[in-house]
């Protein structure tokens, strides 16, 4: 091969071209690693929790800080403990003697008493044993032999009430705990020494009790609400993937499992042929519900922003101005709705609708005629923008509708907090699908203002709380 001074000078200027196309291609590879690597909670649709716990990420809310200190606040009252009239116990601290002369205090008048408390827990009671005795009879007449009815409390000899199953439950359903840890603190809180295998049981045991009366009753309700907020999340068990899906509103939660196929999601029951509203992010396997309106989560769509803008602050200045137009239509729709406006201000609405396809155009113009993958995904964006502009913006047309799915990423969120808890996974199928039945009547009733041990309680003695209707009225 020749040198560079044996070249000619259009065979150098070739050389120079072809380097140059190579440092250009490496570059925008560079930058898209550089991307990807940098991907947070913040930027992308990855979980908190995979966040790297070695560096904080810079500061990327949306939210003004308010400029207040932490703690309480000056001109709050606060709060503290207040004296119970009633203690169980009462112990006096009387002086004996005089602390100047010795004289004795004993007749000596009372010219104070202070009161003070402490409030402790009771080391847990024995548990509370109750036998039915069932009689039989023989007849004086005929000599049979006639028993008396077995209570339906007591169906087997020996058995826990509903109570200690309630408490059991609270444990593994309500607060997640693995079941080794909820069997332990069993006996230490409650008191009552309980196996392995029956706490492994007690969420199995819930949801034959549930399934049959409460996710009809919910996925009923669910249907007349004009606005759903459905989401999808991952979740190990039998050594594979398998998908909790949710369709919530904000007093109702039904969950259930799946892939991620059409069918799947319309087995939960709800969304197949829904009229109203579904707030939802941008999985296209939603696609096929034509019969409803659809709002893309707009917090899902500021993340998307974020990691392009944060990747290439000179050449993706439309990113930052489409954020800054949702978020000023948010604030504008918030504003309307506490107003008690029926719909944004004409004259608002156009000037919005003017700055995002300003926004959409200017994405599309800045990134088609450049090269690389950066470039590439950030024009697939801008075009995403350009044509689902109905759907994303829909928050500012409907009022009703919120600006993001927060409310269905909260309903689901418990899913990866028991997965965590449980070791990373969950041993079997059947076993993700009795949680997303529990999870649906606990979430439910706690949005109702139910306690999970009181609606638990009623679950296993008379039968499981119901929802009355679809909001409260």
């Amino acid at each position: 091969m020749a040198g560079p001074e044996e070249l000619s000078r259009d065979e150098l200027a070739a050389l120079v071209r072809a380097q140059a196309e190579v440092i250009e291609q490496q570059a925008g590879r560079i930058a898209e690693l550089e991307r990807r690597l940098g991907a947070d909670s913040s930027t992308s649709s990855k979980p908190s929790s995979a966040d790297s716990p070695y560096r904080k990420p810079p500061r990327r809310s949306g939210r003004k800080s308010s400029r207040r200190r932490p703690g309480k606040q000056p001109g709050d009252p606060g709060q503290t403990m207040e004296l119970v009239e009633n203690p169980n116990e009462v112990l006096v601290s009387d002086p004996q003697a005089c602390g100047q002369c010795g004289t004795d205090l004993g007749q000596a008048p009372i010219l104070s008493v202070q009161r003070r408390q402490v409030v402790d827990v009771a080391p847990p009671p024995p548990p509370w044993v109750t036998e039915y005795q069932i009689i039989s009879r023989a007849c004086p007449c005929c000599a049979a032999s006639t028993s008396a009815a077995a209570p339906a409390a007591a169906p087997a000899r020996v058995q826990y009430g509903s109570g200690v199953l309630a408490r059991a439950a609270e444990l593994l359903c309500a607060h997640y705990l693995p079941v080794g840890r909820a069997t332990a603190l069993m006996t230490s809180l409650v008191g009552v020494e309980v196996s392995t295998g029956f706490m492994a049981g007690v969420r199995a045991r819930a949801v034959r009790l549930l399934e049959q009366r409460l996710l009809p009753r919910v996925r009923e309700l669910l249907r007349e609400v004009g606005v759903l907020h459905a989401d999808e999340t991952p979740g190990r068990a039998a050594g594979g993937l398998e998908y909790v899906h949710v369709a919530s509103s904000e007093f109702l939660t039904a969950l259930h499992t799946g892939g991620r196929s059409k069918a799947d999601i319309d087995a939960g029951q709800v969304l197949g042929g829904y009229a109203g509203t579904i707030v939802r992010d941008g999985y296209a396997g939603y696609t096929h519900l034509l019969d409803a309106h659809h709002a893309w989560c707009g917090a899902h769509l500021l993340r998307d922003l974020r990691a392009f803008h944060s990747a290439e602050p000179d050449q993706q200045l439309w990113a930052a101005a489409m954020a800054n137009t949702l978020t000023d239509a948010n604030a504008a729709a918030a504003g309307a709705r506490a107003a008690g406006a029926p719909a944004l201000d004409p004259d608002v609405l156009a000037g919005i609708r003017r700055r995002y396809r300003g926004a959409a155009a200017k994405g599309l113009s800045d990134n088609s005629a450049r090269t690389g993958p950066l470039a590439r995904d950030a024009a697939t964006l801008a075009r995403r923008f350009r044509d689902h502009e109905t759907m994303i913006l829909r928050f500012t047309v409907d009022l009703a509708v919120p600006w993001t799915n927060n409310q269905a990423e909260r309903d689901i969120r418990p899913v990866k907090i028991q997965q965590r808890t449980s070791g990373g996974c969950w041993r079997t199928l059947a076993g993700l699908a009795d949680f997303a039945v529990v999870q649906s009547y606990l979430s439910t009733a706690g949005k109702w203002g139910h306690n999970s041990l009181d609606v638990l309680e009623q679950l296993f003695s008379t039968g499981a709380w119901l929802p009355p209707a679809s909001t409260p009225c």
